[in-house]
């Protein structure tokens, strides 16, 4: 996965049986795929620690998932000059969701720990959901 960018050709329109395309921005199909490359490829192993990650944090991991989705939209649109600019602007509204929603499960399980004798384990398994079919399990991630 991290080497598929070399099967396609330095050159800047780039015509296969399925289409054609040109990149203006990049000057080179070449270096717009090994671009995407570096983006998609973090992004898909995010998301499969998403979907597999049983800790009651893992919400905290949609901040870089917005984040690389706004790099792959911006490297995509050829009319922008640089990739990677005002991109913390974009992500403020889904940082303003998940981080204080983080604290304040961080906070009810220390409130938790000082009033019993519970142990970070057993706090972590209570605040877990437990899903009872298939159902609920696609359910527990959205």
């Amino acid at each position: 996965m991290f080497t598929v960018y070399e099967s396609v050709p330095d050159q800047r329109i780039w015509d296969t049986f399925l289409f054609t395309y040109e990149s203006s921005y990049y000057q080179s199909v070449y270096v717009l795929a090994w671009t995407l490359t570096n983006k998609i490829i973090p992004l898909f192993l995010i998301f499969v620690w998403f979907f597999t990650c049983r800790q009651w944090w893992y919400h905290a991991l949609l901040v870089p998932i917005a984040m690389y989705l706004y790099q792959i939209i911006v490297i995509l649109n050829d009319d922008l000059s640089f990739a990677d600019s005002n991109q913390f602007l974009y992500l403020l509204p889904v940082m303003a969701i998940v981080i204080p929603s983080i604290y304040l499960i961080r906070a009810k399980m220390f409130n938790k720990l000082n009033d019993a004798d519970k142990t970070m384990q057993e706090l972590e398994e209570e605040f877990m959901l437990k899903p009872k079919n298939f159902f609920d399990k696609v359910r527990q991630y959205f």
